[in-house]
């Protein structure tokens, strides 16, 4: 008996799920401790490209499948969140070259910390759609509003403590914007799973 391939769409998405797992694990090791910035830059370059090209199977597969297994505009609108959620990684990774950041502090060590645990939350609940598992889905998205709200809280903690401790105006601007940039990534993850909050309550 042949074995039923895994729907185009669904195998895309759970591929790009892995490889956001893949980028966020990368990110949080080498983060803690940057000795090679252009090394780091340029590996999480090649996670973004990847994500890049699933998005583009996606659209490519949309304009010639005449059914697909959930609402297309789902489909695109999941696939744009998770690509933003690497997109996010990659953007904080090249200002880190850009801006020859100095060693990372605890607050970005936490950050992608709260990213890297976001990312399997993301995996875990993209598996799940494949196999049409989608009440078990709440469960991940659940845990990725509260990973962001934790976000929230440590950019307030972080940007209080760098205006009290960095006089550095250029410092300040760097490590102000990498914080920013990382929260705002913690938001792409929320909107993966509010994307798929919406989706189970479109088909369940």
């Amino acid at each position: 008996m042949k074995l039923k391939k895994k729907d185009i769409f669904f195998q895309t998405l759970e591929n790009m799920a892995d490889t956001i797992v893949q980028a966020a694990d990368y990110f949080s090791q080498h983060v803690s401790n940057l000795t090679d910035v252009t090394g780091f830059a340029n590996e999480m370059k090649k996670f973004e490209s990847q994500c890049d090209t699933y998005t583009h199977t996606i659209i490519t597969e949309l304009n010639k499948t005449f059914i697909t297994p959930i609402e297309r505009d789902d489909i695109m609108d999941l696939t744009t969140s998770m690509d933003d959620v690497i997109d996010g990684l990659e953007a904080t990774a090249s200002r880190f070259y850009m801006y020859q950041l100095g060693q990372p502090d605890e607050y970005i060590v936490q950050f992608a910390e709260i990213l890297r645990q976001s990312s399997y939350e993301i995996q875990k609940a993209i598996h799940l759609l494949s196999q049409k598992k989608l009440l078990a889905i709440r469960e991940y998205t659940i845990r990725l509003n509260d990973l962001e709200n934790q976000g929230d809280e440590l950019l307030r903690i972080c940007t209080k403590q760098l205006f009290a401790t960095v006089s550095d105006p250029i410092e300040l601007i760097k490590r102000k914007e990498i914080y920013e940039r990382l929260e705002m990534t913690t938001d792409t993850c929320e909107d993966v799973a509010n994307m798929l909050e919406s989706i189970i309550m479109r088909n369940s």
